[in-house]
């Protein structure tokens, strides 16, 4: 005998009777003339699934086309920033402007960028 009074052979159908239910609940609207409503919560429900995944995809495109990869002209830092935007070099603190998928220095008009040329001193002979 079992003490607890229980039967070891009932089935348990308690994930299932939610879903009969909601089953059923459909059914009968469906019934009684109200398919448009099960019809309507179907759509939005389906909606409602492929939002995410639409929006993800959307987002990935988008991202693919605007964000540009490449160094500061400065200290050849490697980084990343939205295409038409300003931003500053991390590492140096550079202003740069993004555009055309590549970044150049913020500078004001009529500025000349030149390199620098170390030269070694020498001593002259007398």
């Amino acid at each position: 005998m079992n003490p607890n009074g229980s039967n070891p052979y009932q089935l348990q159908f308690s994930g299932i009777g939610f879903w009969l239910g909601l089953f059923a609940i459909f059914w009968l609207l469906g019934a009684i003339g109200l398919g448009w409503l099960v019809n309507s919560l179907l759509i939005l429900f389906g909606l409602m699934l492929l939002a995410p995944i639409v929006l993800f995809l959307g987002a990935r495109w988008w991202l693919s086309r605007n964000i540009a990869q490449g160094q500061c002209p400065v200290c050849n830092y490697e980084l990343a920033g939205l295409n038409n935007s300003q931003l500053a070099c991390p590492s140096c603190g550079e202003p740069l402007q993004v555009e055309g998928g590549s970044f150049q220095r913020l500078t004001p008009p009529g500025t000349i960028d030149v390199d620098v040329v170390d030269v070694s001193a020498r001593k002259m002979d007398e």
